[in-house]
């Protein structure tokens, strides 16, 4: 072997323990995700893998640089509040909030933690951000849509399901961003020729009784609007709109997965994705105050052929073309 290669070598192999032990001793950063779901919501647990995979893409291997601290607050407030708290005690480097009112409950346990906001609806309104452009304070993030979007549901109902006339709304009065939903769709319903009705989500119970006593007249519909009791409450929306024969417009891709008729709303699944870049760039020393709250780059139009059909509707050939995914 010549000289040059054996010193080659040899420096090489001394440099490896060296790397090794880099590695070994490489920050682990921690961070705290604050769901509003349940543990085993397997559309919500797809969210979550989407954060990881792209984690991963930008180099942040759990249990080698990064730690994840997860909770789920099930769409309740004392729940939500409690792990809030338990993971700011947790002295977390960030904290991943599913939504504005976990961001809220993070925000009140501490103004110093840095908040990346995977979904929220009304950022500035809740008080989470100053504004879109210039967030201010310790949080940022994804908005879901901007309030104008909750006019196009009472449309793409009207247009799959033309004799409905008489709409009920599966409305979350504990939201406040169900305020603004509710608007929307009280200015458009007019021109649609419907009139809305206000059902409460809070308890499947509720949800029985209401969507019952609303389904004995005639021409029925129903549009349910984003909130954290609508996804708990998944199962149960779809069955009473399946029991009652009530054409149904949803917010999320899993509705209709899950056997309901049609959704219009943003990919979560990017939402989440999109989190992680931000995540990664607080991580690497910005400051949330300086990242703008984007809005979503991607919405889905998603039809069930097969609930259709078991309602008596017909889709116009014009709504399938736009669809991005039918389910037969």
């Amino acid at each position: 072997m010549r000289r040059r290669e054996f010193i080659t070598l040899v420096g090489s192999a001394a440099a490896w323990p060296l790397a090794a032990h880099a590695e070994q001793t490489e920050r682990i950063r921690r961070i705290g995700v604050l769901m509003n779901a349940v543990a085993d919501d397997a559309e919500v647990q797809s969210y979550l893998a989407a954060f990881r995979q792209e984690m991963q893409r930008l180099r942040w291997i759990e249990g080698r640089n990064v730690q994840l601290d997860t909770r789920w607050g099930a769409g309740d407030a004392a729940r939500t509040r409690r792990y809030a708290a338990e993971l700011v005690a947790l002295s977390p480097d960030l904290i991943l909030a599913a939504g504005g009112p976990v961001a809220a409950a993070v925000r009140s346990e501490s103004g110093t933690v840095p908040v990346v906001l995977a979904q929220s609806i009304d950022p500035v309104g809740a008080g989470i951000v100053a504004s879109l452009a210039r967030p201010g304070g310790n949080s940022t993030g994804f908005m879901q849509f901007e309030y104008s979007l909750s006019g196009k549901w009472p449309e793409l109902l009207k247009e799959i399901a033309p004799r409905v006339k008489r709409v009920a709304v599966l409305r979350d009065t504990s939201n406040p961003a169900g305020i603004g939903q509710w608007a929307v769709m009280q200015a458009m319903a007019p021109s649609f020729g419907m009139e809305l009705s206000p059902v409460g989500i809070l308890e499947v119970a509720e949800i029985e009784r209401g969507v019952a006593a609303f389904a004995r007249g005639a021409g029925g519909g129903m549009v349910v609007p984003v909130s954290a009791r609508a996804v708990l409450h998944r199962q149960s929306i779809i069955a009473q709109a399946a029991r009652h024969r009530l054409p149904t417009i949803y917010p999320y891709r899993s509705f209709v997965v899950a056997g309901g008729l049609i959704s219009y709303g943003p990919d979560l699944a990017d939402q989440y994705r999109r989190a992680a870049g931000y995540v990664d760039r607080i991580l690497k020393g910005e400051q949330p105050a300086d990242l703008p709250v984007q809005a979503p780059t991607k919405y889905e139009l998603v039809i069930n052929l097969k609930t259709a059909k078991t309602l008596g509707l017909i889709v116009p050939a014009s709504l399938l073309a736009r669809a991005d995914e039918v389910i037969e």
